[in-house]
């Protein structure tokens, strides 16, 4: 529930001040209770009430994997039994990325992905993606206080670029958002997220239209040059083609949004020739935006290959001299498949 929206009830169960309802907004989430009788400011007959009338369930963690570079894959189980992940990144010196899924398995087939190969099985609901950053904190908590830390590390950036289309879980991304950024809760800034989309053009265009892009991220998978290659590796591409796409990122207002980042999965012989990064620099000179340069991360159940390092090389350099701001990013979590594109190996029960 929204602030409001727990307003509205705590109102209808328990009555009194309407100072309550904030009191036990705050327990919720920034306290992050699983217990109503731990709201000690609550007098003990509505502890008692909320007990009783309401829910606080929360993710359960099967695993907490680390990979060698400090990054964590959470094996978390949600509310009806369902596996799913998420990925903890330690950024030196300024706090953690947070990689959140918003559905179980995804409901596109993109081939280079292996979440992909799970299907769609449903939805997260919104408690249920607001918790994967609860239980993350939790954790780095448990392991500041078993270590004697005297700060625990701090989530400080959240992508939404685990599992699932986000903005095929729309209402329930932009709810989790605004509890995520609440002052009385989590306190993340807006500018610290991002969401990441296949290319869903309507609700990217419903995106910028509720005003959410002028602060929150928009990272468009892009992956291809020609609607060709695009249409085999992003099947999504043979409802709304490149242009298509682009012309959606073209007709968000440049003064209500921030820059759009595109991503580029580089696959060997698919989409890293000489060619490619010509027609890359033709479709996104004239936009302001930054592409992030993805290495392929190899999973079980492709014969897509990364390309080899000199091809990378020449691929972005080819992209720098033709004016494009590129980020080659570096794998994270790639021998615990926790990298990008490897979600899910693990995710059976």
């Amino acid at each position: 529930m929204s602030r409001r929206e727990l307003a509205a009830w705590v109102q209808s169960v328990l009555g009194g001040p309407g100072f309550r309802a904030g009191q036990i907004f705050e327990w919720l989430h920034r306290a992050r209770v699983d217990d109503a009788a731990a709201m000690t400011n609550l007098s003990v007959a509505d502890r008692d009430t909320l007990g009783r009338a309401g829910s606080l369930e929360r993710l359960r963690i099967d695993t907490a994997a680390l990979a060698h570079d400090g990054t964590r894959k959470l094996r978390l189980r949600g509310a009806h039994g369902d596996v799913f992940e998420s990925v903890l990144i330690p950024n030196p010196g300024r706090g953690y990325t947070q990689c959140i899924s918003s559905m179980v398995g995804c409901s596109l087939s993109c081939r280079f992905c292996a979440t992909a190969q799970l299907g769609f099985v449903r939805n997260l609901a919104t408690w249920e993606i607001v918790d994967q950053v609860y239980q993350a904190q939790d954790l780095l908590q448990r392991e500041a206080e078993q270590t004697g830390a005297q700060w625990p590390g701090r989530i400080t950036n959240l992508v939404f670029m685990g599992m699932g289309e986000p903005l095929h879980n729309y209402g329930q991304v932009t709810a989790a958002i605004a509890l995520l950024t609440d002052a009385k809760g989590a306190g993340l800034s807006p500018r610290r997220i991002t969401v990441s989309s296949a290319g869903l053009v309507p609700a990217i265009e419903r995106f910028a239209r509720d005003g959410h892009a002028s602060e929150i991220g928009l990272a468009i998978s892009l992956n291809a040059t020609t609607d060709e290659v695009r249409d085999r590796i992003m099947p999504i591409n043979t409802r709304w083609n490149i242009a298509t796409l682009l012309g959606a990122v073209r007709r968000m207002p440049v003064n209500a949004r921030r820059r759009v980042t595109f991503e580029y999965v580089l696959l060997a012989g698919v989409n890293d020739s000489d060619a490619d990064a010509a027609r890359l620099v033709a479709l996104l000179g004239e936009l302001d935006c930054h592409i992030n340069a993805i290495p392929f991360n190899p999973h079980p159940g492709t014969p897509l290959q990364r390309p080899s390092a000199a091809a990378i090389d020449r691929f972005v350099a080819r992209c720098r001299h033709g004016g494009l701001q590129v980020h080659v990013r570096t794998p994270r979590g790639d021998d615990i498949a926790a990298a990008c594109g490897q979600l899910a190996l693990e995710a059976s029960p």
